[in-house]
């Protein structure tokens, strides 16, 4: 499982700030989270200030195309 960040983010890097992994990276509209570097601490939800964040198990269907988006953008 990892966490994954929807286009609602708003870039202001306050959850790369908390990650302890490293695993959050800046694009050009929003952050994006590395699944394979995520170790799903949740550190980055709190910190949120627009609800960006969610389990990628638990993501509304409205957000699932970014559990790929997100997965995309290390590759």
């Amino acid at each position: 499982m990892a966490h994954v960040i929807v286009d609602t983010c708003i870039n202001c890097g306050a959850c790369a700030s908390v990650c302890p992994t490293g695993a959050i990276a800046a694009g050009d509209t929003q952050h994006y989270i590395n699944p394979d570097t995520c170790i799903d601490c949740g550190a980055c939800v709190s910190v949120c200030p627009t609800n960006s964040i969610f389990v990628d198990s638990e993501i509304p269907e409205e957000y699932k195309e970014f559990i790929e988006k997100n997965r995309a953008f290390f590759s």
